[in-house]
């Protein structure tokens, strides 16, 4: 099994549609399930072993340096941003902490329970270097709580993902979490751009993979949704171990 030193969790965001929550805390800090979605995140990639995670800031970043300054495990290095970067932009600008080995990305803004095995270590398992530049966690998107999208992509039965197409209803949503390849970053642009535009290169390449998660996978999107979460977790207490 693939082994990563590092990972990279999102938490730059602006959380718009977590106000009026967010105008007093950014949306990583909110508390769901009896912790900050941040410190969620940040618990799966400690018991995965990872010993470095790399955190942007940008909305209300000094409250969450704040709250990690005590934090050991993993051990925390604040990637701020003057300007927002989103996604792509915000890993491109945190390379330089990352390494040069793939890495584990993370949305700090999300909240998952992992099934038998755990997501991160199925996706550790899953990964060869050989055949894919990135592997996205992956969750069906029928079952998954609080999304009312038409999904994201297709995948075969080997992993290899295709987009959904206009028009069109995918049956997997991206799950907030990947491995990536530093030096994916290379021929991007400098400032804000979404890992989309490298997704979308590997498209072409046939580099793209996916896993689907077995575990349960809650879109936390507005205030309403906390309850509406902890309710469900509630009734299904076997799973509520994070």
């Amino acid at each position: 099994m693939t082994t990563l030193t590092h990972a990279m969790v999102l938490a730059a965001g602006l959380g718009l549609r977590m106000r009026p929550l967010t105008l007093e805390m950014p949306k990583p800090l909110i508390s769901v399930a009896g912790k900050p979605l941040l410190d969620h995140a940040l618990d799966r990639v400690a018991a995965a072993g990872i010993g470095t995670a790399v955190v942007n800031t940008h909305y209300k970043g000094e409250m969450i340096a704040a709250h990690l300054k005590d934090r050991t495990a993993p051990h925390v290095v604040l990637s701020p941003e003057a300007d927002l970067l989103e996604t792509g932009g915000g890993i491109k600008h945190a390379l330089p902490l990352l390494g040069t080995d793939p890495f584990l990305s993370v949305n700090a803004d999300i909240l998952w329970m992992d099934g038998p095995t755990t997501a991160i270590e199925r996706l550790l398992l899953a990964w060869n270097p050989k055949a894919m530049d990135a592997l996205l966690l992956l969750h069906p998107a029928v079952s998954a709580y609080g999304y009312d999208g038409k999904g994201d992509f297709h995948m075969d039965p080997i992993g290899k993902v295709t987009r959904r197409r206009s028009g069109e209803i995918a049956p997997f949503v991206f799950a907030g979490v990947q491995i990536l390849k530093p030096e994916l970053f290379a021929d991007t642009p400098d400032g804000a751009f979404s890992t989309n535009l490298i997704w979308d290169r590997l498209l072409e390449s046939e580099r793209l993979y996916g896993m689907r998660h077995d575990g349960l996978w809650f879109h936390v999107g507005t205030p309403a949704s906390i309850g509406q979460v902890e309710e469900h977790l509630e009734v299904r207490p076997h799973h509520a171990e994070s």
